[in-house]
Order: C-alpha cells, then sequence, then structure tokens
C-alpha cells in the first residue's frame, strides 16, 4: 500500500508543478512569415483584401477540396464573414471575419475556430511596395491560450506548425498573381 501511495503522490506533485509552470508561462504567440512579389502593390493589396481569393492560394481553405463555405456581407471590408465547415478534422469547422482594413497597406482578420477545437485567432496581412513592380506580402498570425490550456506552448513550436503553412500560402499567392 505503501508503494501505491508513494506513485499517488508524486503524480499529483506533477501535475500541481506542472500547473504552476503553466502560471508562469506565456499565453500568446505570434507568427509572422513575408514574401516579395513581383506584382505593384495596389494590384497585390486589392487581390488580398478579399478573403474569398483566399480559396485560391490559403493552405488551410485548400485543405478540403469539399469544405461547406458561406459568406456574408460585402468582401473586402470590415464586417464581411467567410464561414467553412469541413468533415475532415484537420479543417474543422469555423469562420474569419474582416475587423480593419487601410486601403493599400492592410486587412486585420479575427478567426474564430469552433471545431475540432474553440478558440480565436488574429491575422494581419499587409502589403508594402519595394519598388514599383515589387510588394512585400507580410502574413501575422497570434492567438492566446486560457490558463491551462497555454502549458502547451511549452511542448509545441507555433512558429514552426504555422510557419510551414503561412510560407506555402504566401508561395502559392506569389504563383498565382506572378502568372
Amino acid at each position: 500500500m505503501k508503494i501505491v501511495g508513494k506513485i499517488l503522490l508524486g503524480i499529483v506533485i506533477v501535475i500541481v508543478l506542472v500547473l504552476l509552470l503553466g502560471l508562469f508561462t506565456k499565453k500568446e504567440y505570434t507568427v509572422e512569415r513575408s514574401i516579395v512579389i513581383n506584382r505593384p502593390n495596389q494590384q497585390v493589396f486589392d487581390y488580398i483584401k478579399f478573403v474569398k481569393n483566399h480559396l485560391n492560394y490559403n493552405k488551410w481553405w485548400r485543405m478540403d477540396p469539399n469544405v461547406k463555405t458561406t459568406f456574408t456581407g460585402t468582401d473586402g471590408t470590415p464586417g464581411f464573414i467567410a464561414a467553412w465547415d469541413s468533415e475532415m478534422k484537420e479543417a474543422g469547422k469555423g469562420e474569419q471575419q474582416i475587423t480593419a482594413v487601410k486601403e493599400g497597406e492592410y486587412t486585420d482578420c479575427e478567426i474564430r475556430f469552433i471545431k475540432p477545437f474553440e478558440g480565436v485567432a488574429y491575422t494581419r496581412m499587409s502589403t508594402s511596395a519595394v519598388t514599383d513592380a515589387q510588394t512585400r506580402v507580410t502574413w501575422r498570425f497570434n492567438g492566446k491560450m486560457k490558463y491551462p490550456m497555454n502549458i502547451m506552448l511549452l511542448f509545441m513550436n507555433m512558429d514552426k506548425m504555422l510557419g510551414k503553412d503561412l510560407e506555402a500560402s504566401l508561395t502559392s499567392l506569389k504563383a498565382l498573381l506572378e502568372k
């Protein structure tokens, strides 16, 4: 019986230590990637500000060819919502809402995940002229994980996990716009 008690005490101590660690662990993450596209700034911005165009290059939107999508509002303007519902667990269900647009510079969106997990993330896609014929597109993705779920940030490299998807999407965007 003493051995079982010690094992249980050890398990409780580990759980308490992990939960305490969560109190001092970061709760936010930010991932950012950029690419230069050989097109003028306004042309690039005019394409990326429309969420419906994301279906053509965004890895997450393209994950499931059978995804059900619905759109509400005027695309390219604050308040527009693009919702998705997929049978694929990796794609899940959620919606993306444009929250701000600064013409020729950036669009901000709030992404609300519903399935397979609930959460909220924020994105900004910004453009800036490198030359008259080249544009840098920067895509920033950030979110928060509440305690005690933030403990997962100790074991997950969000920059690596999300960064590769942002890079793949930006590479697709570049290929699409440079055709």
